[in-house]
């Protein structure tokens, strides 16, 4: 064979692998926005990509996650959302974090999203209904401000020797006012004046605890909020200091020391998001998928944390509860 004609063929060879890749289908990416930072999230992001499996993608082999995260703070979400979009991503998933689901949903009206939040989705304006989403959002409402006097009820009973509750609560949460307001409505049934506390920073977490603190006899309520379950090492550390009982609205909490939590399963949050996600890469409409409600609610209760503040777990909470930490 001439050597030109040798070129032409090898030139042949190499050209057609270049023009058939050119040609495959481009691997949808999921864009996961989130107001928080991913090290205190791996569990949950391994659940994330579980619910991905249950509707057959896999990263790596069918489709591609772009990670963005504001580590507690939010300001930056907005241009981290608008990231996003100029990426064009096929989806943006937001599990557990208001704040990045009102980015997104500021950011586009076309890309697909699917949120998890613990407010009323509607009032948000991130959907027309629960049942008819009708637009381009959709995910799961879990439900925290209605959880609310569920869990001072069970704060009230474990900590029976209380003289009065404090409520620690980010002010620059969407679903503040709400949340306050479901506070203000359980007063009553308490019996007991609740002091509500604002903190949006390490600074005045610090401080908060150093305030109520002042005066014997308080037992505290922790307001879902993802930033406070990224601190929430520094605010189970700051209990134990001060011995105060405290609840919490996820078990990831108990499980580093917390006294107890009361909520949805957030690894089963992430699930459902996942599959959400995968779903939508698969075709469907978020418009057309309902709001979900969390299928798994958890009560855990660290017995260890307990022995330490002095208080006796009455044998009906421990019956109760799904996890008892010894």
């Amino acid at each position: 064979m001439r050597r030109r004609d040798l070129i032409k063929v090898v030139g042949g060879t190499v050209a057609w692998p270049l023009t058939a890749r050119a040609q495959q289908p481009k691997t949808p990416v999921v864009g996961f926005l989130h107001s928080a930072s991913p090290e205190p999230n791996v569990k949950l992001v391994a659940a994330f990509r579980k619910g991905l499996g249950e509707a057959g993608l896999v990263e790596g082999q069918n489709m591609a996650i772009d990670f963005r995260w504001a580590a507690g703070e939010n300001a930056r979400l907005p241009e981290l959302a608008a990231d996003l979009v100029r990426r064009k991503v096929a989806v943006i998933a937001t599990p557990a974090s208001t704040p990045a689901a009102l980015a997104a949903r500021a950011a586009t009206t076309t890309i697909p999203i699917v949120f998890a939040i613990g407010a009323d989705p509607v009032a948000l304006g991130l959907v027309a209904s629960l049942n008819q989403p009708g637009a381009n959002a959709t995910g799961v409402s879990f439900q925290t401000v209605e959880l609310t006097a569920k869990r001072l009820g069970l704060l009230r009973e474990l900590a029976p020797q209380a003289t009065r509750f404090v409520a620690l609560v980010n002010p620059n949460t969407a679903f503040t006012d709400a949340i306050v307001k479901d506070l203000q409505a359980s007063v009553p049934t308490l019996g007991l004046p609740l002091e509500i506390l604002h903190a949006s920073t390490i600074g005045e977490i610090d401080a908060a605890f150093a305030d109520f603190t002042k005066q014997p006899g308080c037992a505290l309520l922790v307001s879902g909020d993802p930033f406070f379950t990224a601190r929430r090492a520094q605010i189970v550390t700051l209990a134990a200091r001060y011995t105060v009982p405290a609840i919490y609205n996820i078990r990831e909490f108990p499980d580093i020391g917390g006294l107890i939590s009361y909520g949805p399963s957030f690894v089963d949050v992430y699930r459902q998001v996942g599959m959400y996600a995968g779903r939508i890469l698969k075709g469907e409409r978020p418009a057309d998928l309902p709001v979900m409600q969390p299928t798994k609610f958890e009560l855990v209760i660290n017995l260890k944390t307990a022995k330490a503040l002095g208080i006796t777990v009455p044998l009906t909470l421990q019956v109760a509860a799904d996890e008892v930490i010894e």
